[in-house]
């Protein structure tokens, strides 16, 4: 789901404005888009409820990312019993103008699949960011 949609809390918020930050402190050059999906009925139907997704893109496309977009995806889960929201993982994707070029999962096992990947230290500081996003939303 969009992060704009998602932020009606103060706190879901502040989570959301940090996830830009660190993001943007990896990657000084790329700007945020927390309305990544079309709002149109078909689009709709493939969006999970219960994620938070932002986009990020860059000036242009870029060899080092191999992508000039990068959508990540915040998988949550609302457990019933304390009412809290937890991390489930991320999923983190590159786009070009030919599709999706590769993936990272920390649901799975913390490797980038695809064809085409980012170069080695886009690799760790993604996965470093990843890790930040782990500590944000763990349970104080």
């Amino acid at each position: 789901m969009n992060a704009s949609e998602r932020a009606t809390g103060l706190d879901t918020a502040n989570k959301i404005a940090t996830v830009v930050n660190l993001f943007k402190a990896e990657f000084p050059d790329a700007k945020a888009d927390l309305k990544p999906w079309k709002n149109d009925p078909h689009t709709r139907e493939l969006i999970d409820p219960d994620s938070l997704d932002i986009g990020f893109h860059f000036p242009g496309w870029s060899r080092r990312f191999q992508s000039n977009s990068i959508l990540v995806q915040i998988r949550l889960h609302q457990d019933s019993l304390d009412n809290q929201e937890r991390l489930i993982g991320l999923e983190v994707a590159g786009f070009s103008h030919q599709g999706q070029a590769w993936r990272l999962s920390t649901i799975e096992y913390w490797q980038f699949m695809g064809k085409n990947q980012p170069v080695e230290d886009v690799k760790q500081k993604l996965k470093l960011f990843c890790r930040q996003v782990f500590e944000l939303f763990s349970p104080r």
